[in-house]
């Protein structure tokens, strides 16, 4: 995944393409399929965070990017539509994802993390996230609690997240095995998988969590919550 790095990259091998759910070797201008590269800058769906869109193309080649799924827990799979030309494996693309539309998800991604940690300060440590969606339009959060939220706590949560942003603290990310990561105070996830290696965002000394998503450089970027 190249994403963290760059919007657009080229040379993109393509190895396989799904067409009705069944590998083909070549696909045509009309079709609709999933095309897997050797390498992406498009993010694929996890975390919460809805796959990036955008194109994947070559000279008279043309395949529009609807989503970003993925396969088999690792395997990046562009989901769209051919609109010109044809496209087979072993062609070589360049891919360019819809920048504003992840630039607006990576603001609702960062503020998720944040919100995490005011819920788990106003309401008590015994909130656990339960799933949420980071969209470009907006963010939704389940987690675990006891009673509904009252509306003063949630102005005061709410208040607590506009305090981050504006402190404008970098977004740090670590890569280290996980238990350092524990010990370095992430909080991992419900019901997501990490490998041996992860990846840590620290925002200040606020959040802190084990997360594969894409993010701001600094808090202050998310602008309102």
């Amino acid at each position: 995944f190249l994403g963290y790095e760059a919007h657009a990259a080229d040379s993109l091998a393509v190895v396989a393409i799904l067409k009705d759910g069944l590998p083909v070797d070549v696909i045509a201008a009309g079709d609709a399929a999933i095309v897997f590269t050797a390498a992406t800058p498009f993010y694929a769906e996890s975390g919460g965070q809805v796959g990036d869109t955008g194109a994947l193309s070559a000279a008279g080649v043309l395949f529009n990017v609807s989503d970003t799924q993925k396969f088999a827990g690792q395997f990046h799979g562009h989901v769209g539509t051919l609109e010109q030309g044809t496209l087979k494996v072993g062609d070589s693309l360049s891919g360019a994802i819809d920048a504003a539309r992840r630039g607006a998800t990576i603001l609702n991604h960062s503020a998720t993390h944040l919100l995490h940690a005011a819920l788990r300060e106003v309401l008590g440590t015994h909130v656990q996230q339960k799933g949420s969606l980071v969209a470009p339009d907006r963010l939704r959060f389940d987690f675990s609690h006891f009673q509904p939220i009252t509306a003063d706590e949630l102005a005061v949560i709410e208040r607590k997240v506009n305090e981050q942003i504006r402190a404008n603290n970098a977004a740090e990310v670590h890569h280290m095995g996980m238990q350092e990561a524990l010990d370095f105070g992430a909080m991992a996830l419900f019901g997501e998988k990490y490998g041996e290696n992860v990846r840590v965002l620290k925002m200040g000394d606020y959040s802190t969590e084990l997360c594969g998503g894409t993010h701001v450089s600094r808090t202050g970027d998310i602008g309102l919550f």
